[in-house]
């Protein structure tokens, strides 16, 4: 009887289900849904050239995914996780985000409103106790969410410098968090204009452990990667990042042209990537400014179930993803793409318009690593690039951009 029923694998080609790929997504088979993949962005194409041609000169190391409407076009993955132990990195390899996981702290508490749990216009006074009263009586939630709360950032370039302390567990790394949460000051009226705020983002989520009564880590990890099924993501520990042989380590470039393994040497800083001097290593844990692991597949998985509102509501959906203020182009190094025609920050994402089509996503740079990810709302697309070396990343995004919608 049991000889007679058709395979599992038969039975997904029966209902017209693709093979599976990279991470468990679907792969961009059949003739028609292949007839509306760029050239530029398929295997072969012009990115994938680009990459090869990068990673062949050490320029890159790192996994790169391109996605339409869930299927995988291009997945490629290039250099070591760990060069001590001889581990390549792969499709599944799992990255410190860096930045690019302040959206899930941004979703978490866009999750709380829509619940009726807090409000963006409240004051974070009514949250938070302890806080200077300029803070605590005009900063909102909303101002945090775009980066217009007036509060500093320890990433930013002559804002303060990076801490030399190597934290020993969250409770201790917790505790400090809190202190300089309350020495803050504000640098400018809060909603004057726009300013990166790591500090303000690591302030939103301790609204989300406040208000949620859990730890920020056991909140986000049951309401948004569980639901979106990220089996891979998480708020990964130190020891868990220097024995977990799935987690690819940071290789920070040095001035004397060498690059070393950032967890295996806490005492080594930053040169090309991050704040001067400074090792995301030291840190036990991520918290709401950044640090959370994702793999490029999960990634992908993020965006469908946000776009198939498996993460919030309709209504909640387009206020995250919508946006709010107007951030003006950079100027000198490190200068914006120009193919972006104007830059807006929503909730948590950054939601610029590029060659006609809106975008959301979130970029992030630690010493050794560099991550992208971005969501085109208009074509179903989904771009990842996730790397474990310190580059200028955005001459990557400028090439994804033009293979997925020719700008």
């Amino acid at each position: 009887m049991n000889g007679s029923r058709p395979s599992r694998r038969s039975a997904l080609r029966l209902l017209g289900i693709a093979p599976l790929a990279a991470g468990g997504l679907p792969t961009a088979s059949g003739t028609a849904h292949a007839n509306r993949i760029p050239k530029d962005a398929r295997p072969g194409g012009a990115y994938d050239r680009f990459l090869a041609k990068l990673a062949a000169e050490d320029g890159f190391s790192g996994t790169v995914l391109l996605a339409h409407r869930g299927r995988t076009v291009l997945a490629r993955a290039y250099g070591m996780a760990d060069k001590e132990k001889k581990i390549p990195n792969t499709i599944d390899t799992i990255y410190n985000l860096a930045s690019a996981a302040k959206p899930f702290t941004a979703l978490a508490i866009v999750q709380l409103a829509q619940q009726r749990k807090l409000g963006f216009h409240e004051k974070l006074g009514t949250y938070l106790d302890g806080l200077p009263a300029d803070i605590a009586e005009t900063v909102t939630v909303h101002h945090l969410l775009t980066h217009t709360g007036g509060m500093g950032d320890p990433t930013r370039p002559g804002d303060q410098a990076p801490s030399q302390k190597v934290f020993m567990s969250a409770e201790e790394q917790l505790a400090d968090l809190r202190k300089r949460i309350r020495e803050q000051r504000l640098e400018f009226t809060p909603g004057a204009r726009h300013a990166y705020s790591s500090m303000g983002m690591e302030v939103l989520g301790e609204v989300v452990a406040k208000v949620s009564g859990q730890t920020f880590w056991d909140y986000v990890h049951e309401n948004v990667f569980v639901p979106a099924r990220m089996t891979r993501s998480g708020y990964f520990t130190r020891p868990q990042w220097l024995s977990d042989e799935r987690i690819a380590h940071p290789y920070m470039y040095q001035s004397d042209g060498s690059r070393v393994d950032a967890v295996r040497n806490l005492d080594k800083g930053a040169v090309l990537g991050g704040a001067p001097g400074s090792n995301a290593a030291r840190q036990w844990v991520g918290y709401g400014g950044g640090g959370g692991f994702s793999t490029a597949p999960d990634l992908v998985r993020f965006a469908l179930a946000l776009r198939g509102g498996k993460l919030l509501g309709h209504a909640y959906t387009e206020l995250f993803q919508s946006g709010k203020v107007p951030v003006p182009p950079r100027r000198g190094a490190g200068t914006s793409d120009p193919a972006v025609q104007e830059a807006f920050q929503a909730y948590g994402v950054t939601a610029p318009v590029v060659g006609g089509q809106r975008l959301i996503g979130h970029g992030g740079g630690i010493g050794g690593g560099n991550t992208n990810w971005s969501i085109y709302l208009d074509s179903d697309w989904v771009g990842v690039i996730l790397c474990n070396y310190d580059l200028d990343i955005q001459p990557i995004i400028a090439r994804e951009r033009q293979a997925v919608i020719g700008s």
